[in-house]
């Protein structure tokens, strides 16, 4: 009787865990309407479903660590190397072995330990008034800092993730003293405290309340792809320069994931990542977000950001970027840029 049982229930298992690895559970900062055709088209080539909860990455990165062994998310999604490395560091990530992986995305562009990788790329740019401001005197980021510009700064808080990745680069090239120098120089020159997001940033250019102002790429180009006239006034209103270009050049960030050491579906997810990394995935992945692939067959057709032309790129490891941002935490405070 024992033997009869056991082939019914062995087959139950097996079924039960074809039918686990049918399913992946994202948890994504990504909320793009060109990322729906890029999970159906991952559940096309695989089979396996996508079920997804996206929220703010700070959002996401809470959810887990509250949801903890009993979390059912497999993968998680987020922008920025300074939210990586939070994420990484507080242990939400499983390293994986994939030679797909490993292959295709830089290793500039992932962790070391391989526990995150990249998939699009997205610049920090100056944005300024050419009415109001000199373009001699915006094309570092170190000009943010020169007494020609005071008065004319915008940018986020500085404890953004964006800013501190900004800075965080800014101690890699300089060392934390010259850092700090500046970023107290660029507290002193702002126009108006700290506030709002990077499209705020580029409002208050075009208004005139600032001269100048600190923006991630893909912000300017949705406001020059936009189906609303008045965006794309805005946008035409402010210009925009890829800053250092004569030296260490412009500061790169990322979008990027891993699988998460808790996940219920570690093989779905690792596919998951995999098909990202894929010339078509990021095709999706870049053009929903007006950024730039990290694999190098892979092509964007994006008009609007081809139009500004190629710039020099920093070259500085995201991973060294990341490891840095605690340091630039501690910088901003001190230098009072709230």
């Amino acid at each position: 009787m024992l033997r009869s049982l056991l082939l019914p229930l062995s087959l139950v298992a097996c079924t039960v865990h074809a039918q686990e690895d049918k399913i992946l559970n994202l948890y994504t900062a990504r909320h793009y309407d060109t990322d729906e055709a890029l999970y159906a088209n991952f559940t096309k080539a695989t089979g396996i479903k996508v079920n997804r909860i996206e929220a703010g990455d700070e959002a996401l990165l809470e959810r887990v660590r509250n949801e903890g062994a009993n979390s059912p998310a497999d993968v998680l999604l987020i922008v920025d190397a300074s939210r990586l490395y939070a994420a990484d560091q507080a242990g939400l990530f499983a390293p994986v072995k994939s030679a797909v992986l490993e292959s295709r995305i830089p290793k500039d562009l992932r962790s070391a330990n391989g526990t995150w990788f990249a998939f699009s790329s997205r610049a920090r740019v100056i944005v300024y008034d050419k009415s109001a401001v000199n373009a001699a005197d915006v094309q570092r980021y170190e000009d943010l800092a020169a007494p020609a510009n005071k008065g004319k700064v915008c940018t986020r808080p500085g404890s953004h993730p964006y800013m501190l990745s900004l800075v965080a680069s800014v101690i890699a090239h300089d060392g934390e003293q010259k850092a700090e120098e500046w970023a107290k120089a660029v507290v002193a020159n702002m126009a108006r405290p700290p506030r709002g997001g990077d499209t705020d940033q580029i409002k208050g250019v075009a208004s005139g309340e600032c001269g100048i102002a600190l923006t991630n790429s893909y912000y300017y180009v949705r406001l020059m792809r936009s189906k609303k006239p008045e965006d794309r006034a805005i946008a035409e209103k402010v210009t925009l320069v890829w800053p250092n270009q004569s030296s260490w050049g412009t500061h790169m960030n990322v979008s990027g994931g891993g699988v998460l050491r808790n996940a219920p579906n570690k093989d779905a997810a690792l596919k998951f990542l995999e098909y990202l990394a894929s010339d078509e995935a990021q095709a999706y992945f870049a053009n929903g977000n007006n950024e730039w692939p990290v694999v190098k067959t892979a092509v964007a057709k994006n008009p609007e950001l081809e139009s500004l032309g190629k710039f020099k790129a920093d070259a500085l490891a995201i991973a060294e970027i990341a490891t840095r941002t605690p340091a630039a935490q501690k910088l901003v405070d001190r230098a009072g840029w709230r």
